[in-house]
């Protein structure tokens, strides 16, 4: 069963958004004032609401349904604040997709296949043809760049201990990383940086859905900074963030490094960050940033062509 160890205005934003209930039909059921619950999720992590009302969220998490506890735990997969049990991991499950996937031979990172041909391209959905490729599922993490600096003496980023990534941010996003880095992983590994329209046509699928998940604003399905969870997260957390070829983090996380240049030493980055409004998060908005720059919500994935993997 899902717990919560200690209620923030995180855990009580992602409550009401999971039970689909408005603030006013919240604040009833616990019994507090609108106002007050207004005041927790304004605050954001910051808040702690008394202990009373912590036992009242409780019983609400406890008696919600099956398909509210999955909405709950797929907007808060990876706090520290939430305690799973195996109960919880089987009803979440991973994302199902069709589209092909493989572990590349080289770096072993799970992939999938973008078929060949058209795709709803740009804010005004202009028709663009591509041919396959392969993309990460997920941005590369930094225990996947560890490896990487482990085989090559490449530099860390400057956040690392000596030893390596700290151990809880594993699973995370790799950051402070330039766009010449991300580049030497991907010739390392064999692959390259995506194209900014790959990278567009893996996030929205064919028919130029705004989001991943489709057209709806839901800054929840992904970590940008109205969530206010104030850094990155686990690459496999936001399932329901997903994009039609069931690839993650496509919105929000980190900004991630493409290989299409806008000026003489500056490269497209796309996807958005923890650190950027959920305004930002569209999949076909421009961003671009000078090659050297490196910051703690810019990350990559990198893409392979169609006979680097085996179809499963």
């Amino acid at each position: 069963m899902v717990a919560v160890k200690k209620w923030s205005g995180v855990e009580v934003r992602a409550l009401a958004e999971a039970t689909r209930s408005a603030y006013a039909d919240l604040a009833h059921t616990i019994g507090v004032t609108e106002r007050m619950i207004s005041k927790w999720v304004a605050g954001g992590a910051s808040i702690t609401p008394r202990q009373a009302n912590q036992q009242a969220l409780d019983m609400v998490l406890v008696g919600s349904t099956v398909d509210a506890k999955r909405r709950f735990i797929e907007a808060t997969m990876g706090l520290p604040s939430i305690v799973y049990d195996d109960a919880d991991v089987t009803v979440i499950g991973t994302v199902a997709t069709a589209h092909p996937q493989a572990r590349h031979p080289v770096d072993g990172r799970l992939m999938t296949l973008v078929e060949q041909g058209v795709y709803l391209s740009g804010a005004d959905g202009e028709p663009e043809w591509l041919a396959a490729f392969w993309i990460d599922v997920y941005p590369v993490t930094n225990n996947d760049y560890n490896r990487f600096v482990a085989a090559t003496g490449h530099r860390p980023p400057q956040h690392w201990d000596p030893a390596g990534p700290p151990p809880a941010f594993a699973n995370h996003p790799v950051t402070f990383v330039t766009w010449h880095d991300a580049a030497a992983y991907a010739a390392w590994a064999g692959k390259e940086l995506p194209s900014a329209k790959q990278w567009e046509k893996a996030a929205r699928g064919t028919k130029g859905a705004v989001y991943p998940w489709g057209d709806q604003e839901t800054p929840f399905k992904a970590n940008v900074r109205e969530v206010r969870i104030g850094s990155t997260t686990p690459v496999d957390r936001y399932h329901s963030g997903a994009s039609p070829f069931g690839i993650y983090d496509l919105c929000g996380n980190v900004w991630e490094w493409c290989s299409t240049p806008t000026a003489t030493g500056r490269y497209e980055l796309k996807g958005s960050a923890f650190t950027s409004p959920f305004a930002r998060a569209k999949p076909s908005a421009f961003n671009d940033a000078d090659a050297d720059m490196h910051d703690d919500d810019t990350g990559f994935r990198c893409v392979a062509p169609t006979d680097a993997l085996q179809q499963s």
